[in-house]
C-alpha cells in the first residue's frame, strides 16, 4: 500500500504509518472490549427482571456462566491490545532509535543543543504514550454513542441527561487543552533548561571546586530550579483543578442518573433492573472522556515531544545522494570558503583561498581569534555554517558520505577527551581493534612502552587511566587515535600545547611519519618550533589569510616586513 502525502512527512511519521495494522488490532480488540463491557448491564437486567420475578436458580447459573466466559473474553482481548501496543512501542524504538540517534549527533554538532539533548527523552515519551493506558481511551471514547444509544433505549430521559453530561466533560476537556497547553509546555522547557544548566557545569566541576564558584553557580541554577518549579507548579494546579472539575461531574451524574431511575422506576416507566443498568452505562459512557481528562496532561506532553522529534528529523535527516566511498588520497583545496558562527555578525573566515597538495605539510599559524581552529573543523567538513567549496581529491566534503570518509581523516582537537573504553579501543576509534595498527599508531607516536607499563596495558579503562596520565599523554594518545589506520588527510589542533621536549620530539617524528606516507598534514600552533617541519605555512589574521606559501619564502617575507 502506498504511503500517503501526509505521512511522508519525515521519517517519524513514515514510521508510525508503518503501525497501521498494530493499531488496526488494538481498534478490533477495543471493539471487542466495548461490547463486552455490555455483559454487566444485561446480566443486572436479567437478573432483576427475570429470575428474581422466576425465582429459577438454573437460569441464575446459567446465566452468572455465561457472564463469567464473556468476561473471559473480554480480559484476553484487554491483554490482547496491551500487548499488541507494547510491542509496537519496542518495535518503534528500534526502528528510529538510530536516527533519532544520528539526528541528534548532527544537531549538537551544528551547535544546536536543545536539540540533541532532549532527542532520546522524547522518544520514550512518545514510546510510554502510545504503548500506555492513555491511549486506550481514545479507542474507548468513539464507544460512548453506543452506551449512549442504549440509555436512550432504556429511556429517553435517561438517554438525554447522559447526552447532556457527555457534553459537559467534552467542553470540560476542551477547555482543560486550552487551559493547561501553554503552562505545560513552559513548565517542560523551564524544567529542561535548568537541567541543561546543571549538566553543563558538572562538567568543569574541578574548576568550579578549586576557585570557589559553587556558591554563585549554585544560586543562578537555584534561580532556574524555582521559576521551573513555580511553571511546574501552576502547571499542575490547572491539571489537577480541571480533574477535580471532572470528578464532581462524575459523582453528580451517577447520583442524578440513580435518582432519575428511582423516579422512573416509581412512575412505572422503568424496572429496578433497567435503573441499575442505567447507572452502569452512564459511568461506561463517560469514562473514556474522564481518562483523555485525567490523562491530558500526558497527552499534550507526548504532542509536544512528538513535534519536537518531527522537527529534530526533518531538520537533520538521513543524507542521501551521497557518492560511494572512494580512499582519498589527501588533495585540499579551498574556494571562497567563508565561515559564520551564530550570533556573530562578522564571519569567522572570509574569502579562504588555499591549495595543499597531497603529502605537503602545512603549518597554520596566527594570534588567538584569527580562525585557526574554525579552519581545522572547516577543513574536515564539521562547521555547521560554511560557504564556499571544501574540497577533498576535487570533490566536495559534503557528498562524501562520512562513515566511509572517516577512516581516511584523522583529527586532533585542543579540547581533547578520552571517550569510555580502553586505550586501545580510544585508539582505534572504538572500531574493531586491530592489535597490529593499534600498537603501530602508539609507536609513531611514542606512547607504546608508556603503555605497557600501565598494570593492564593496552586494557587499561580510559577513565582509570585519566587519573595516571598528564595533559601530554593524554594528547599524544589523542594523537595515536588521529593517525591510526594511516588516514590522507590529518589536521592537528594546538597539538603541542601541554607537550615536553620529549612529547614535541614525538610529534615530530609522528608528522615525518605520515609525510613519508603521503599523507597530508594541517598543523595548527603558536609555536614556532613546528615549523622545522612544515613544507607550506599559512599565515591568518582577523579570519583573513596575510600569508601562504612555502615555508622559507613566507618567513623570509614575514622577517622582512618586521624589518
Amino acid at each position: 500500500m502506498r504511503t500517503p502525502a501526509f505521512f511522508q512527512r519525515s521519517e517519524l511519521t513514515a514510521t508510525l504509518w508503518t503501525f497501521r495494522g498494530a493499531f488496526l488490532r488494538v481498534g478490533v480488540f477495543s471493539l471487542l472490549c466495548n461490547l463486552l463491557m455490555l455483559t454487566p448491564t444485561l446480566y443486572m437486567l436479567q437478573v432483576y427482571d427475570r429470575v428474581m420475578l422466576s425465582q429459577s436458580e438454573l437460569t441464575l447459573l446459567a446465566m452468572s456462566l455465561l457472564a463469567l466466559g464473556l468476561f473471559s473474553v473480554m480480559a484476553c482481548a484487554e491483554w490482547l491490545r496491551t500487548r499488541v501496543l507494547v510491542r509496537a512501542g519496542m518495535a518503534l524504538d528500534e526502528r528510529l532509535g538510530t536516527q533519532v540517534f544520528k539526528a541528534s549527533f548532527a544537531a549538537h554538532l551544528r551547535q544546536a543543543d536543545n536539540a540533541s539533548a532532549r532527542a532520546f527523552g522524547d522518544l520514550l515519551q512518545v514510546r510510554q504514550f502510545l504503548t500506555g493506558h492513555g491511549i486506550f481511551a481514545f479507542f474507548d471514547a468513539p464507544w460512548a454513542p453506543i452506551y449512549l444509544a442504549v440509555l436512550f433505549l432504556l429511556h429517553p430521559c435517561l438517554g438525554g441527561l447522559g447526552l447532556v453530561f457527555a457534553l459537559v466533560q467534552v467542553l470540560l476537556a476542551w477547555y482543560g487543552h486550552r487551559l493547561t497547553l501553554a503552562p505545560a509546555q513552559e513548565a517542560v522547557a523551564a524544567q529542561a533548561e535548568a537541567s541543561l544548566f546543571l549538566q553543563g557545569k558538572l562538567r568543569h566541576a574541578e574548576v568550579i571546586e578549586s576557585m570557589g564558584m559553587l556558591g554563585p553557580l549554585q544560586k543562578r541554577w537555584g534561580q532556574r530550579q524555582a521559576a521551573a518549579l513555580a511553571q511546574a507548579t501552576t502547571a499542575q494546579d490547572l491539571s489537577q483543578r480541571m480533574l477535580a472539575w471532572s470528578k464532581f461531574i462524575r459523582y453528580s451524574q451517577q447520583s442524578l442518573v440513580l435518582g432519575t431511575g428511582a423516579l422512573l422506576v416509581l412512575d412505572g416507566q422503568l424496572s429496578a433492573g433497567g435503573m441499575i443498568a442505567a447507572n452502569v452505562l452512564m459511568t461506561r459512557a463517560l469514562a473514556p472522556i474522564e481518562h483523555i481528562v485525567g490523562g491530558w496532561r500526558g497527552f499534550i506532553g507526548a504532542v509536544a515531544a512528538f513535534g519536537r522529534l518531527e522537527h529534530l528529523l526533518l531538520a537533520y535527516p538521513a543524507p542521501a545522494g551521497l557518492l560511494p566511498p572512494l580512499a582519498p588520497r589527501g588533495a585540499l583545496e579551498l574556494r571562497g570558503v567563508v565561515a559564520r558562527a551564530p550570533g556573530r555578525a562578522r564571519p569567522i573566515l572570509q574569502d579562504i583561498q588555499l591549495r595543499v597538495a597531497q603529502g605537503t605539510v602545512l603549518v597554520v599559524m596566527g594570534p588567538s581569534g584569527a580562525g585557526k581552529s574554525t579552519l581545522a573543523r572547516v577543513l574536515l567538513g564539521i562547521w555547521p555554517d560554511v560557504t564556499g567549496a571544501v574540497l577533498l581529491d576535487g570533490q566536495a566534503l559534503c557528498t562524501r558520505e562520512r562513515t566511509a570518509l572517516g577512516p581516511h581523516l584523522g583529527y586532533l582537537p585542543q579540547d581533547l577527551e578520552l571517550l569510555e573504553g580502553t586505550l586501545a579501543e580510544n585508539i582505534a576509534r572504538f572500531g574493531t581493534v586491530d592489535s597490529a595498527r593499534v600498537v603501530e599508531a602508539a609507536r609513531a607516536t611514542g606512547l607504546h612502552e608508556m603503555i605497557l607499563r600501565f598494570p593492564k596495558g593496552y586494557d587499561t579503562p580510559a577513565g582509570e587511566a585519566g587519573g595516571l596520565l598528564s595533559g601530554g599523554q593524554r594528547q599524544r594518545i589523542g594523537l595515536a587515535r588521529a593517525v591510526y589506520g594511516n588516514p590522507a588527510l590529518v589536521v592537528l589542533d594546538e597539538p603541542n600545547a601541554n607537550l615536553d621536549s620529549a612529547g614535541e620530539a614525538a610529534l615530530a617524528h609522528t608528522v615525518q611519519h605520515l609525510k613519508r606516507r603521503g599523507a597530508t598534514v594541517v598543523l595548527i600552533s603558536h609555536r614556532p618550533g613546528v615549523l622545522a617541519v612544515a613544507d607550506r605555512v599559512l599565515l591568518l589574521h582577523n579570519g583573513c589569510v596575510q600569508a601562504e606559501g612555502p615555508r622559507d619564502a613566507v618567513l623570509a617575507a614575514r622577517q622582512a616586513a618586521a624589518a
